[in-house]
This record gives structure tokens, C-alpha cells and sequence, in this order.
């Protein structure tokens, strides 16, 4: 097996065969994710920990069952029970004043999910956009929209004559940037 996480068939069958190395596997791929959720409502790491470490028992005990069938990804799985496990204890913690039911209609976990890799998907498009961009356009674009520097100073790096002809050159950037981004 490989490094990366492992596909819904060989966590099946990794439980069902005991092997160890696919729930550390399974750990690996997907704890981040939960972890990211548990710290954007009210939790901490070992918060996080907590869970996860009870949505692998239910799921180790539903594999284990022998009328399991996975009726969605695991991912969508995996997210969906340390999301309720989580909610449900918010709910005892009295950490949060509202109802749980509040909160269970906000975003379908599919949604969520899916708007998650969308986001993944689409920055790596943009990095990659960026690469293909070259220089000096890619330094200029990153100086100004990530490093937070004024035209001013753009200027002054890359020797430009005034702001203006800065700003032209960023714009020309972008239109390009643009275009290599739809063209993926």
C-alpha cells in the first residue's frame, strides 16, 4: 500500500482483516480534516482527537457487523459521525447556548465536503496558473496580492519609471493569469 490514503475497499477489508497499518493510514488521511472542523467550532485538538478516535471505533464496529454496506464515501462517512459526535457533545458541554437542531440544517455534509475540495481544487489551479505565469508577472502578482506591498514598492523592486506604468504592468499580469487559470 501506499503513503497516501488509502481507497474505501482497502479500509474495508483492512478492518476486516485486522490490519493495523491501514487505521494508521486511515488516521493520517482523514484526522486533518475533522481536526480543521473541530477548531472552527469551539474545540481544540484533543477535542478533536476525542472524536475521531470514537468515529473509528463506530466505524471498526459497523465493518465488523456483518450486515455493514457503505452507502457513501468514507470521507462523507467519517465526516458526517465526528460531526454529529461533536455537535451532540457541544450540546452536553453546554459550550454553546443554542440547540443542536439549529446547526443541523446549515450545509448538508456532501455540500460542505464537496465545497471544501472545490476549494482545495481550485487553489492548486491558481498556484499552478501562477507557475505557468513566469516573471516577472508572478512575482508581481504574489508581491502585491499575498505579500501585501504597494504599487509604490513595486515600483521601486522592479524598477519601474512611476506607479502607473506599475499598475499597467499588474493589470496586464492579471489578464494573463486569468486566462492561463480558465484554461486548465
Amino acid at each position: 500500500m501506499s503513503n497516501t490514503i488509502p481507497s474505501d475497499k482497502e479500509v474495508v477489508l483492512g478492518i476486516l482483516n485486522n490490519t493495523e497499518q491501514v487505521l494508521d493510514k486511515l488516521y493520517k488521511g482523514y484526522f486533518p480534516m475533522v481536526l480543521k472542523f473541530i477548531l472552527n467550532n469551539n474545540g481544540d485538538e484533543n477535542d478533536a482527537k476525542d472524536i475521531y478516535q470514537e468515529c473509528i471505533i463506530i466505524l471498526y464496529n459497523k465493518i465488523k457487523s456483518e450486515d455493514f454496506e457503505l452507502t457513501s464515501k468514507l470521507k462523507t462517512f467519517i465526516y458526517s459521525v465526528c460531526r454529529r459526535l461533536w455537535l451532540k457533545r457541544l450540546s452536553v458541554l453546554s459550550r454553546n447556548a443554542g440547540n443542536i437542531k439549529d446547526f443541523e440544517d446549515v450545509l448538508a455534509v456532501e455540500e460542505e465536503i464537496e465545497d471544501h475540495e472545490k476549494t482545495e481544487f481550485e487553489f492548486a489551479k491558481m498556484k499552478s496558473s501562477l507557475e505557468m505565469l513566469g516573471e516577472p508577472c508572478s512575482t508581481i502578482i504574489q508581491d502585491f496580492y499575498i505579500k501585501g506591498l504597494s504599487m509604490q514598492e513595486i515600483v521601486e523592486k522592479f524598477g519601474y519609471t512611476n506607479t502607473d506604468n506599475a499598475k499597467t504592468q499588474k493589470y496586464k499580469c492579471l489578464q494573463r493569469l486569468k486566462k492561463l487559470f480558465f484554461q486548465q
